[in-house]
C-alpha cells in the first residue's frame, strides 16, 4: 500500500489538552461538557485473539513545517498499525493505531518503527485477550525496546478489542478497573493549538487564522532565543488580543533564560497558563529552579517518560504538572496508570502528541476521556465502537 489515506488529514501543529483533573471548584462550575457512562456486567465482553498485525508507512505532508527548539518536521514520520481480532463467536474487527516518530524527541525514526513492528507481528498473532489488562504485558514482551512502537500496536489492539465489545474505547478503558464500575467520562474535549517557531509576523498571521476557527489558547514553541521568543509572543498577542498562552521550550533553555522569558511575558500583560519543559531532559535541578521561580506551573514533558522519571520529578519538586504522550510512555494503558499516579501525587495533567494524525490524536483523546475530563474549541468524541474512526484508501489531502 502507498501509506496515504484520505482520512488522515492533519493540521499544522499538535494540540494539547490541559488539566485533565479539574479542581472541585472548576467541576462545580461545569467547565467542559461531560457525559456520564454506565458500565455494567452486560457489556458483552468475549474472549478474543489476535488474527494479524499489519504495519505500513504513514507519511502525510504538513501544511507548514513544524519547528521546535530541537528540530523540524515537514511530513509525518509514523507507522500505521492495523490489528485484526476475532472473538469466540467468530466476529472480527480491525483496530487502528499510530506509532509516531519525531526525531530527535523520539529515539526511533520511521524506518526503525516499521521494522520493529513487522518483526514483532508473528509473536503477537494468535495471542488470546480476555480484557485490557492482558494487552499491555503482551505488547511489552513483543516490543521491549521501543515505547513508540508499543504505543501504536497497543492502541490498535485496544481499538479492535473495543470494537468487538461494541463500546467506545474510552468506555472500555474506564471499565478496566472492574465490571460494574461507574465512570464519569468527558466526551467533549477542549484543546489549544500549537504555533511552531517562525518569524513573528508569520506566527501572528497563523494565530489570527486559528482564532477565526475558534481557538483562543495557543501553545507557542520557544527555546532558541528568549528575546526573539518574546517578540513572537508580543506579535501573537497583538494579532489575537484575547489569546492565552502555553509556552513550550522543548528543553531549550538554561534556567535563567527560561525565567527571563516567562517573567517578561507576564510583565507585558500576556496571559500565560503554563510553561512546558523549560530545561534539558536530564537537568532536573534546572527544572526545579524554574518551577520554584516561575509564577505559572511548569510542565515536565521530555523529562517524563516513565514511573522512575515521575519519582525523580516529585522528589526534586521539578514540575507542577506532567505531559502525557502515548509514544513516549508506551501506549494508552501506561499513560492511564502514570496519569493516575501523578494526579494522586498532586500534579496537574496535560495530554499531547508527537505531530500525529487523527488516529494518534483520537487515541490520546480517549485516554483523557477515560480519566474523567479536563479544562481547556471542543472536540466531540463519537460513541461509535473503538476509536470511532475508519481509514479510507486514496490520495492524502489536507483540507
Amino acid at each position: 500500500m502507498t501509506g496515504q489515506h484520505r482520512f488522515f488529514a492533519l493540521r499544522s501543529g499538535a494540540s494539547d489538552l490541559w488539566n485533565c483533573s479539574p479542581s472541585p471548584r472548576e467541576a462545580r462550575q461545569g467547565r467542559g461538557a461531560r457525559g456520564e457512562v454506565q458500565i455494567s456486567d452486560a457489556a458483552g465482553v468475549l474472549r478474543s485473539s489476535i488474527v494479524s498485525i499489519e504495519v505500513e508507512p504513514l507519511s502525510i505532508p504538513l501544511r507548514e513545517p513544524f519547528v521546535i527548539a530541537t528540530g523540524r518536521i515537514d511530513t509525518t514520520r509514523a507507522a500505521l498499525v492495523r490489528a485484526t481480532l476475532e472473538d469466540e463467536r467468530g466476529r472480527r474487527a480491525t483496530g487502528l493505531g499510530e506509532a509516531a516518530a519525531l526525531p530527535p524527541v523520539t529515539r526511533e525514526d520511521q524506518p526503525e518503527l516499521l521494522a520493529s513492528i513487522a518483526a514483532a507481528a508473528p509473536a503477537l498473532q494468535g495471542a488470546a485477550i480476555a480484557g485490557v489488562d492482558d494487552v499491555e504485558a503482551l505488547v511489552a514482551r513483543a516490543l521491549p525496546d521501543s515505547s513508540v512502537a508499543r504505543a501504536g500496536v497497543e492502541a490498535a489492539i485496544l481499538d479492535g478489542w473495543a470494537r468487538l465489545t461494541g463500546r467506545p474505547l474510552f468506555v472500555a478503558l474506564g471499565a478496566g478497573a472492574g465490571a460494574g464500575a461507574r465512570m464519569s467520562a468527558a466526551t467533549e474535549l477542549i484543546t489549544d493549538i500549537t504555533l511552531p517557531i517562525s518569524d513573528p509576523d508569520r506566527m501572528a498571521a497563523g494565530a489570527a487564522a486559528h482564532r477565526r476557527a475558534g481557538f483562543t489558547c495557543f501553545k507557542v514553541k520557544v527555546g532558541r532565543d528568549w528575546q526573539a521568543d518574546l517578540a513572537s509572543l508580543r506579535a501573537v498577542a497583538g494579532a489575537v488580543p484575547d489569546a492565552s498562552f502555553r509556552l513550550d521550550a522543548n528543553a531549550g533553555f538554561a534556567p535563567r533564560e527560561a525565567l527571563a522569558l516567562v517573567r517578561a511575558a507576564l510583565d507585558d500583560g500576556l496571559r500565560v497558563e503554563c510553561y512546558e519543559q523549560p530545561c534539558a531532559v536530564d537537568d532536573v535541578a534546572g527544572m526545579a529552579e524554574v518551577a520554584a521561580g516561575s509564577p505559572v506551573p511548569v510542565v515536565a514533558d521530555e523529562s517524563f517518560r516513565s514511573a522512575a522519571d515521575l519519582d525523580r520529578l516529585l522528589a526534586a519538586r521539578a514540575a507542577q504538572a506532567v505531559n502525557l504522550k502515548l509514544g513516549k510512555l508506551g501506549g494508552p494503558l501506561a499513560a492511564l496508570a502514570l496519569a493516575r499516579r501523578a494526579r494522586d501525587a498532586g500534579l496537574r495533567l496535560m495530554a499531547g502528541a508527537m505531530v500525529e494524525t487523527r488516529v494518534g490524536l483520537l487515541a490520546m483523546a480517549h485516554v483523557v476521556a477515560a480519566l474523567g475530563g479536563f479544562d481547556g474549541p471542543r472536540l466531540r468524541l463519537a460513541t461509535d465502537p473503538g476509536l470511532g474512526v475508519t481509514a479510507a484508501a486514496g490520495p492524502a489531502r489536507t483540507p
